[in-house]
């Protein structure tokens, strides 16, 4: 039986799904579990290898056969302070990266962090990303990085980690499947979901400007209803107040808030026609692709991961710069999906057809990312 030490340091709500998917695939191992909360960031993240290194903990001083950590976890630092760790297989994955992170969203102390995960990919044996984009954001700031130190920089330490840098996605649930197609309900409500955080880096900015637009051209009214759920932390972004606001003023509010029963939330996405995102951040996208499994067509900007999962020409157009952009877009969406979805006219239907066809193939696309398609690249990748 091999042992396994799995490690996450900032334990959010996607590394939890992951890690309880590890232990049902491979359930002839023998998991060793040990989590931090995800709060305090800067502290959890230069602090996790103090805690665990210094702390009580004799799971620790247990014999393994391969250590698995989140990129959040200080490995060297761990490692110093459990000296017999350093000769178990390690392979680290990257659920995120701090090289990827918008300018304004970066927190104080960026560059130690990003040191401590450039020194963490260095020792670890395997290193894996859950993107490709992850793991291209994440070679080219180490680079950027590096170039900018006064001297002493080891010759090939990029290289080295690209060498042994692999891409295996958070696989989503095979028991989850598709219900039926959305956009041949023929619904005369359009169900719009925007399931993300509730943080900066989801850009509620965009949602607000989305509703506020949709309601200044008279678009927004009872024949749309959007849910917005999704986990919420100590400091919510202001701008869902005057996102509630204008949804209960125009009649278009459906669920809000944290979903807290999984099955709910599955059956909400069900019975959804569309799932947005506005997001600045998102390395995977994980809430977004269990959406679209359940039904849902996406609309989504052409920036992050979005397009290594959906194609170029299933995202729509946006601009840093010019945020409107993004929005007329997102509207055009809506807007041709309502048309499609209420289909009265032969146009509509072949649209309707057409939209039909297309989620059949994304869904198609997307059904290797289950358990039942990576599970056996996790096995191989795990191997050391």
């Amino acid at each position: 039986m091999k042992r396994v030490l799995l490690l996450s340091a900032y334990h959010a709500h996607s590394h939890n799904q992951w890690c309880r998917g590890l232990a049902q695939y491979f359930t002839q191992w023998q998991w060793t579990v040990m989590t931090l909360p995800a709060r305090h960031f800067s502290w959890r993240m230069r602090g996790n290898s103090l805690t665990w290194g210094l702390g009580n903990y004799p799971e620790l001083e247990a014999d393994y056969d391969l250590i698995l950590a989140t990129s959040m976890v200080d490995l060297t630092a761990l490692r110093g302070f459990r000296p017999h760790l350093a000769k178990v297989p390690t392979v680290v994955y990257f659920h995120e990266n701090q090289f990827a992170y918008p300018a304004s969203l970066l927190q104080q102390g960026v560059v130690e962090i990003q040191l401590t995960s450039l020194y963490s990919a260095l020792v670890a044996d395997r290193v894996l990303f859950n993107s490709r984009y992850n793991m291209d954001t994440f070679l080219t700031g180490g680079r950027r990085l590096l170039k900018k130190m006064p001297d002493a920089v080891p010759v090939g330490l990029m290289d080295s980690i690209q060498n042994k840098s692999h891409v295996l996605p958070v696989p989503l649930d095979d028991s989850q499947g598709r219900t039926r197609c959305q956009s041949a309900a023929g619904s005369k409500v359009l169900e719009i979901v925007w399931n993300h955080r509730w943080e900066w880096d989801k850009g509620p900015d965009i949602l607000l400007r989305l509703v506020s637009t949709l309601a200044q051209r008279h678009l927004l009214d009872n024949s749309l209803r959007f849910h917005v759920i999704g986990q919420q932390f100590r400091r919510v972004p202001k701008e869902f107040e005057q996102i509630e606001l204008l949804l209960v003023e125009h009649q278009a509010l459906g669920a809000w808030g944290y979903v807290e029963s999984r099955e709910s939330y599955l059956e909400l996405l069900s019975q959804s026609h569309m799932v947005l995102s506005t997001a600045r951040h998102d390395f995977q996208g994980l809430a977004l692709l269990e959406a679209v499994m359940a039904g849902c067509i996406p609309a989504v900007p052409r920036r992050l991961a979005y397009p290594e999962w959906f194609g170029e020409c299933r995202c729509h157009g946006c601009d840093d710069k010019d945020p409107q952009i993004e929005v007329d877009a997102l509207i055009q969406r809506i807007l041709e999906l309502k048309t499609a979805n209420g289909a009265t006219t032969d146009s509509a239907r072949l649209a309707r057809g057409a939209l039909v066809d297309d989620q059949a193939a994304l869904l198609e696309q997307l059904s290797g990312l289950g358990w039942s398609h990576l599970g056996p690249q996790y096995h191989h990748r795990l191997i050391i």
